[in-house]
């Protein structure tokens, strides 16, 4: 794939799955996995699932390595079988590994969105993706046998690719293991669901987002909390905002809100400007995204009478205290919060102006704050 366009298996800042050598905050989905394959349960389908930017990938990566990069289990032998390993761990100089590192390993085959005949990302996983796998599986196994292959992610197949998969689930090859990456597995099929084994993977805790942090090499943040409350437990997500400036951005929104119901209207302006200039379409997507949180935490502190801990902006639960005091503002504001997202997906899918979807924005979330005053 051409260095100009995105990799779509790697978040903006982090490195590659392939490339990352440690796992934080998902023992249990690991001890799953290798409580199977020790017993000799291990299902040729595993689907990989839980928010974004949690280790899915990461994890895919380490159990093709294990699988391609381990001997099959044997009784044979005067003492009988060996210990089943208790870690997924491979020597990064051990030659599978080295070959993975290097895109040269032959029991692995990757499928993502490919390039179509333009020279562009396509937006979808196709079918002729699924297929190349036909030429994959006629080569000459290695390393004992095994195959393994990665879908990521899974989410990202079209109907033509998923029916195609979906065979391939039905009558597997002989020692292959299909690894499907799911951000959202209720958009699969149900067949493709029912015939995977799944591994569930959860948000990190403070402790390990910060390891996963220093093992990504991000910069350290000056507000650790606050990047705690908006990564929401995602590593990926938390690197998006390191990288896009997203507490600044979150820090300005809820100073625009804080001068609501009178509309601070120069910098609701700046606000749109900022966020729809040239080559800032992920500041803008980013800014939705944020939008999003502060309505679903607006809608919080109304239900519940407290605004979440911790804070992700400095002065922020005040400014929530004040403007969803009752259950009531916070009807209306997780009313609103529907109504805004749905007019974003609309607005962007018809190449709306940013600027002008931005204000449109601001203007309900001020009519929202208005109620009653």
């Amino acid at each position: 794939m051409s260095d100009d366009l995105p990799t779509p298996d790697q978040a903006p800042g982090a490195p590659h799955p392939r490339e990352t050598p440690r796992l934080f905050g998902q023992d249990a989905a690991e001890r799953a996995f290798l409580s199977a394959y020790g017993s000799d349960r291990l299902h040729h389908g595993w689907l990989l699932t839980g928010p974004e930017g949690v280790g899915k990938a990461t994890l895919a990566w380490r159990i093709a390595r294990f699988l391609l990069a381990t001997p099959p289990q044997s009784d044979d032998g005067l003492f009988g079988a060996p210990p089943p390993p208790q870690t997924l761990d491979i020597d990064p100089e051990h030659p599978v590994a080295r070959r993975m590192q290097a895109g040269a390993e032959p029991g692995l085959a990757v499928i993502t969105r490919s390039v179509n005949d333009q020279g562009r990302l396509r937006s979808e996983i196709v079918v002729e993706d699924i297929r190349k796998l036909g030429r994959f599986f006629g080569l000459s196994s290695a390393d004992g046998g095994r195959r393994v292959v990665i879908v990521d992610s899974a989410d990202e197949m079209n109907t033509s690719a998923a029916n195609a998969l979906l065979k391939m689930l039905e009558e597997p090859p002989a020692r292959t293991t299909l690894l499907l990456v799911s951000h959202q597995p209720s958009r699969l099929l149900p067949t493709i669901r029912s015939r995977c084994r799944t591994l569930r993977l959860t948000p990190l805790s403070p402790a390990d987002m910060q390891s996963a942090l220093e093992q990504a090499d991000a910069g350290t943040e000056a507000m650790p909390e606050h990047l705690a409350a908006l990564a929401s437990g995602s590593v990926g997500r938390a690197l998006r905002l390191l990288n896009l400036d997203g507490l600044a951005l979150y820090a300005e929104l809820i100073a625009l809100l804080d001068t609501m119901p009178r509309l601070d209207r120069p910098r609701a302006l700046a606000l749109a400007e900022a966020a729809a200039g040239r080559g800032a379409t992920e500041r803008f997507d980013l800014l939705l995204g944020l939008v999003d949180i502060a309505l679903a935490r607006l809608a919080r502190t109304g239900a519940t009478g407290t605004p979440p801990q911790p804070e992700a902006a400095m002065g922020e639960a005040q400014v929530l205290s004040r403007l969803a005091p009752d259950p009531d503002s916070g009807r209306r504001w997780a009313d609103v919060a529907a109504t805004i997202s749905a007019r974003a997906r609309h607005g962007q899918a018809v190449n709306l102006d940013p600027a002008a979807l931005v204000l449109d924005t601001v203007f309900k979330m001020q009519d929202t704050a208005s109620w009653g005053r």
